[in-house]
């Protein structure tokens, strides 16, 4: 046990340094484009709906993987969740690929959408930010085999990715109409 609790702590930095990062890094993207450096590239503007129905696609594997290993299956939990980490990495890529290429999109909705819209686009960037090292932590201890730590520690990050996964869809559903074509 004390050997697979030295694997977390090997990775906690690597963990941290990546959990800041990835953040800092797409907030910076933002504020670049490639043509800002003369390279021309077409809009990717065909990406939206590829990454969002990647974040539909994470949804389903979280909860596929939470049912397999209520069932008792560990082999397919662990698969589910590689795969979910996957489809959340070619989500980071095409949605930096995309803000690259794109001008960001104004939201047009009015009424009461508005604050609804806002609402959970906020609360699907702040906890996008607060799942990288949960879910990496999470991770790090399956595969150290420390199985009642992560446990406790998947208990908080499921529910926390699996609103991200969704709130992602809803976000591209709501905005969607407001895409320049």
């Amino acid at each position: 046990m004390e050997q697979n609790a030295t694997v977390e702590k090997r990775f906690k930095t690597p963990i941290i340094i990546v959990s800041v990062l990835i953040p800092v890094a797409v907030a910076v993207l933002f504020s670049i484009k490639l043509k800002d450096f003369g390279i021309e590239v077409e809009p990717l503007s065909f990406l939206p709906p590829i990454y969002a129905g990647i974040n539909a696609i994470t949804a389903v594997l979280l909860v596929w993987a939470v049912a397999a290993i209520k069932k008792g299956n560990r082999k397919k939990h662990e698969k589910l969740m590689t795969a979910a980490i996957a489809c959340s990495v070619v989500f980071l890529v095409m949605y930096v690929a995309y803000h690259l290429t794109s001008e960001a999109t104004k939201y047009g909705g009015e009424g009461i959408l508005r604050p609804i819209y806002f609402f959970i686009l906020i609360s699907h960037i702040a906890l996008s930010v607060a799942i990288i090292p949960l879910v990496l932590f999470s991770y790090v201890r399956a595969l150290s085999e420390q199985f009642d730590r992560h446990r406790k520690l998947a208990k908080i990050t499921y529910p926390l990715w699996l609103y991200v996964a969704v709130t992602g869809v809803i976000v591209y559903l709501m905005i969607s109409p407001y895409y320049a074509h």
